[in-house]
């Protein structure tokens, strides 16, 4: 890198860095796992920031003052895609009595029916089927319904509107793959159908993953009631969206 280039890029990391320090973590909480780690506000200014030092040192003759100012920018931008992420997480797990977690274990916590975490590319929403269905039905319970409509004021944010919204189900690996794949097809419709009669205009699919997918074997009653669960997947755009049927 010529030396003409590098003071300014320098400059517009130490700026990269101080953007990323003004915004708080929205995501983090006590028990989110994410100490020490770097939020997604964070993550996305110094992407952003390194990104447009990029673009702006190769789009000018007068690189240098380029390439500070494609660098501010470019972390102002990856800063708010950042913000958006964890604060989507945040709002929905207040809208639904919780904090975030992101802590990787969480999902092995058999008293935790509902469990709200975000990662760089998603949201995702768990809910344990015990509180979302009786037995080998796929219509959620009133009770179940209530919980899930309780994030569709946050869905209906402008700021979100752009929002892909992907419903999964999985089931324990008892019966039939095909038996389940069916079930957990008609359960993940089921919780699409509640989001759906909330009037968003968000894109929304379902999915159903069999037992494809456990969070635990399925070796006692209890690694199987941490396997049936359904999920929502939040993804800023087309580009984040995942197989979540694949491990």
């Amino acid at each position: 890198m010529k030396k003409r280039i590098l003071t300014p890029l320098i400059a517009s990391s130490v700026a990269v860095f101080m953007l990323s320090g003004c915004v708080p973590n929205q995501g983090a909480t006590p028990s989110s796992g994410n100490s020490g780690q770097m939020s997604n506000t964070q993550t996305g200014a110094i992407v952003g920031g390194l990104l447009g030092a990029v673009i702006g040192g190769t789009t000018s003759n007068k690189k240098g003052k380029r390439v500070a100012i494609g660098g501010a920018l470019g972390a102002a931008v990856g800063a708010a895609v950042g913000y958006s992420m964890d604060q989507q997480a945040k709002e929905v797990a207040q809208a639904m009595n919780t904090n975030v977690d992101n802590n990787p274990n969480a999902e092995q916590d058999a008293n935790r029916d509902l469990i709200v975490s975000n990662t760089d590319n998603f949201v995702k929403i768990m809910f344990r089927d015990p509180m979302m269905f009786v037995t080998n039905s796929s219509v959620p319970t009133p009770s179940a319904q209530a919980e899930i409509r309780q994030m569709i004021p946050v869905l209906q944010n402008p700021q979100y509107a752009n929002t892909i919204i992907q419903t999964v189900g999985h089931t324990d690996s008892r019966g039939s793959y095909q038996y389940n794949m069916q079930l957990s097809n008609a359960r993940a419709s089921s919780v699409g159908n509640t989001l759906h009669q909330g009037n968003l205009l968000n894109q929304i699919f379902s999915k159903g993953c069999s037992f494809s997918k456990p969070v635990a074997p399925n070796t006692s009653e209890r690694n199987m009631a941490l396997n049936r669960r359904v999920e929502i997947y939040l993804y800023p755009n087309q580009n984040a969206v995942v197989d979540p049927c694949v491990k």
